[in-house]
């Protein structure tokens, strides 16, 4: 279906990286979980290391499902569909996760 324009969009985005400063938004989905079907976005500094994005933003969020048990679920991870293996202590930025990138997450 073609998509039928009414006007240039000549206005700056609201949701645009300048405006977060050291902080980026950065979504979140769990492929294949029915509890989660669409990826949720969080607020996240930049510099946030990778135990501090799963134990703050991931496993609160994931606790909503019964099954999910964070002692003993474990995920293979992409960021914008490029594997990653993040180490606890690497930051978000230098796992290439970058303002509104998608990381997906799917149960082994």
């Amino acid at each position: 279906m073609a998509v039928r324009s009414i006007g240039e969009y000549k206005f700056p985005s609201r949701s645009r990286q300048e405006l977060y400063g050291d902080d980026q938004l950065v979504h979140l989905w769990w492929k294949g979980n029915l509890w989660f079907c669409a990826a949720a976005c969080f607020r996240a500094p930049k510099a946030m290391s990778w135990n501090d994005f799963v134990g703050g933003m991931v496993n609160p969020l994931f606790s909503c499902d019964p099954e999910f048990d964070a002692a003993t679920t474990t995920f293979t991870w992409t960021v914008d569909d490029k594997p990653i293996s993040p180490a606890g202590d690497e930051s978000l930025e230098a796992l290439g996760v970058g303002h509104k990138s998608l990381i997906t997450c799917v149960a082994a």
